[in-house]
């Protein structure tokens, strides 16, 4: 009865939410002045309404969000996304995104292999580009990165941090964990703080040297967690100069617009392991981050490592509008290990393997 309950509500809301997102967009293309012509060129639209209501540090336009946040179909148009998946991403702004209760059985595996259209492929990578930037794969490989770690005996070379520390995985009956909202929860032995641990413990066997930073930015108040995060990154790097690389471990929500629960994941010697995916912001949004296509070649560079080791075990590279505090050192990207659907165990597995691909390439770039 609570599933049924939930669902016509779900139903309910999405149908009203459709119905105010289109009242709304009349109301703005009536109160901003917009060409009415302008709506046959939905990029053309987008762009303006972006420009009108987007600060220059934001990650997605305030406006945006409300007209477009409860409908399926508008969702699916305005971030872009390709038709076999939609990305609600709690890393999509500063406001709370929230998810609906998992049951088992909405979840589903799914292998993101990143083709089709939508996709940029080059250097052995695969790009899902979500800006209006024309990339060059082939003359960023040739950019490069001036990325140098220095000395694991000069100081901490890593921060390994997270601005939704509270974000976790599905519930194991077996080991369950007190959530504060749906794939959330304070438990650092359950939350995208566990797989951080792994991470940083694999990483520092390998010899590099890494702080790893367990504060709560997204709790109890998960609206401006960036703007939190952004404060904390920047006192620990004034601690720790000689760090290099700031890594931001989040895990991915993946809803399909019928309310399936996509769960990536591929089978490595028997052992069901979750996807990884990594993204780069921009300077798209209007904020100032002239280096991106360096970060965008390091990322390239562990994703080459990763399809080198383990195929599939890295979905597409996401390039985004927003900095996501990336511009504050030259070895910055977001790290999205699994999605809600995935268990930690898939998850564990998943960042295991990342953490040595990625540590093979910051070891490179060490001494």
């Amino acid at each position: 009865m609570k599933r049924k309950t939930q669902a016509a509500t779900r139903g309910l809301r999405r149908g009203v939410g459709g119905l105010l997102a289109l009242a709304g967009l009349g109301m703005t293309v009536a109160t901003a002045g917009f060409d009415l012509e302008a709506l046959n060129d939905l990029d053309a639209f987008s762009a303006a309404l972006s420009a009108q209501t987007t600060p220059a540090d934001e990650p997605v336009p305030r406006l945006q969000r409300l007209l477009l946040g409860e409908s399926a179909l508008l969702s699916h148009w305005a971030a872009g996304t390709p038709p076999q998946e939609i990305t609600t991403a709690e890393d999509d702004g500063e406001d709370e995104v929230e998810l609906d209760a998992v049951t088992p059985e909405q979840i589903q595996p799914k292998t993101i292999t990143g083709s089709g259209t939508g996709y940029l492929n080059g250097q052995g990578v695969t790009l899902y580009n979500r800006t209006e930037k024309t990339v060059d794969l082939d003359a960023i490989a040739q950019g490069g990165s001036s990325l140098h770690l220095g000395s694991a005996q000069a100081g901490p070379q890593i921060l390994i941090m997270h601005t939704h520390a509270t974000e976790a995985y599905a519930q194991n009956p077996d080991d369950p964990y007190p959530e504060s909202g749906t794939a959330r929860t304070t438990d650092p032995s359950h939350s995208i703080i566990r797989v951080g641990d792994e991470i940083t413990r694999i990483f520092t066997e390998m010899g590099l040297n890494v702080i790893h930073d367990t504060t709560l930015y997204d709790y109890p108040s998960y609206n401006e967690a960036y703007t939190r995060s952004r404060a904390g990154i920047e006192a620990i790097l004034a601690q720790h100069p000689t760090i290099q690389v700031v890594l931001d471990i989040h895990r991915d929500a993946l809803v399909g617009s019928d309310g399936t629960i996509y769960k990536p994941v591929i089978e490595l010697d028997g052992v069901s392991t979750a996807q990884v995916m990594m993204l780069v912001g921009s300077d798209d949004a209007g904020a100032e981050f002239p280096d991106w296509p360096e970060h965008l070649a390091l990322v390239m560079s562990v994703q080459q490592q990763m399809n080198s080791l383990w195929p599939q075990l890295a979905r597409p590279i996401t390039l985004r509008t927003a900095r996501f505090n990336q511009q504050l050192t030259k070895g910055s990207f977001l790290v999205e290990v699994g999605s809600h659907g995935n268990t930690l165990e898939e998850a564990l597995a998943g960042a295991r393997l990342f953490a040595r691909a990625a540590g093979k390439v910051f070891l490179e770039r060490c001494g």
